[in-house]
């Protein structure tokens, strides 16, 4: 029988993380005049890492390097400076579909849909309450070191200031790390907001009126290209995630008009049955994941407005423009011509 430490190292073997992190951690270590090539070899990491999305690197493997980090520049807050030098492309196609999201809302909820292209190490959620949106990080499955989090925090309140504006500020900032011995000033310098440690979950909390302003580089058609992208590495990332994988089927085979659950348990070698179980376990359905990816790519088609409403039911398999009509109502309220005519141009 392994031992609770056995089973959090082999989870922390298992979870891994984007590799393109890397190119802003030697950035980091450059800038404070520390030699990056000598602290990636003595922890046995690659100097030189391809900016790909499945090059990856383990979590145990990256708590090594920022320790090694920590200890060779003396500076507690090490991952508040990463994230300084982490720009949007060490994302590969998840960052350039941020980059063209229409507002921080459609931002926030594109990093819930596809995080863990970032890490697997947790699960993010948008939560709306009321007048306020939420960025939480859930399901931990492995405790991570605190450079970790904070090169994280820091790289997404400064990309959204960013896209947005420079005085953006989140209404205030929950880590689940313990604060540094040195104190919380960096934090509150940087997130420019009210600041905890040692809670349950990382979280955000953002004013909703400001998630929903529309942004100036918005480009629906760059990411929906980015988002397929990103949602092909994740299926081949993590095979056994059944949801992913059925999701990317159904894309795919939406436009042919022939996108059962049969087709698709075809598709991915498996019998319908088994698909059924399958997405049983993970709390959901085929019905409910069609519905869920046809409301994406349709709001995402509207926006788009180089294709006419008939096209874009033809391209999510409705029968008719009709019952594309209602399905559209349902999923926003709106017709798809009032929805497209909300849209800045």
């Amino acid at each position: 029988m392994k031992s609770d430490r056995q089973r959090s190292l082999v989870a922390m073997q298992e979870a891994t993380t984007i590799a393109g992190y890397c190119t802003a951690i030697a950035r980091t270590l450059q800038a404070s005049g520390i030699d990056s090539e000598r602290i990636f070899r003595s922890v046995g990491v690659p100097t030189h890492t391809v900016n790909g999305p499945m090059i990856r690197l383990s979590a145990a493997t990256l708590t090594r390097l920022y320790r090694a980090c920590v200890e060779a520049t003396n500076n507690p807050y090490f991952g508040l400076s990463v994230a300084r030098h982490i720009h949007i492309s060490h994302l590969h196609a998840l960052g350039y579909a941020l980059a063209a999201s229409s507002t921080l809302l459609d931002f926030c909820r594109r990093l819930e849909r596809h995080f863990r292209l970032v890490s697997q190490a947790a699960t993010v959620r948008v939560i709306e309450e009321g007048d306020t949106i939420a960025v939480r990080a859930t399901d931990i499955r492995i405790e991570v070191c605190g450079e970790t989090e904070d090169a994280f925090v820091g790289f997404l309140v400064q990309t959204m200031r960013l896209l947005y504006k420079p005085g953006f500020n989140p209404l205030s900032v929950a880590f689940h790390r313990p604060m540094p011995r040195e104190g919380d000033e960096p934090y509150r310098a940087l997130l420019r907001a009210p600041i905890s440690f040692s809670n349950p979950a990382t979280t955000l909390t953002f004013d909703r009126y400001e998630l929903m302003q529309p942004l100036g580089g918005a480009c629906p058609e760059l990411a929906q290209v980015n988002d397929n992208i990103a949602n092909q590495y994740l299926a081949r990332l993590d095979k056994s995630d059944v949801v992913t994988g059925v999701t990317q089927k159904i894309i795919e085979l939406l436009p042919s008009g022939d996108c059962s659950r049969e087709k698709v348990a075809e598709a991915l070698c498996v019998s319908p049955a088994t698909l059924q179980v399958r997405l049983a376990q993970r709390g959901t359905n085929f019905l409910q994941i069609m519905d869920d990816t046809r409301r994406e790519l349709a709001c995402n088609y509207i926006q788009q407005r180089t294709s006419s409403v008939t096209e874009i039911a033809f391209l999510l398999g409705f029968t008719s423009t009709s019952n594309f009509a209602r399905a559209f109502k349902r999923w926003t309220g709106s017709t798809p011509t009032q929805f497209r005519d909300r849209q800045p141009e």
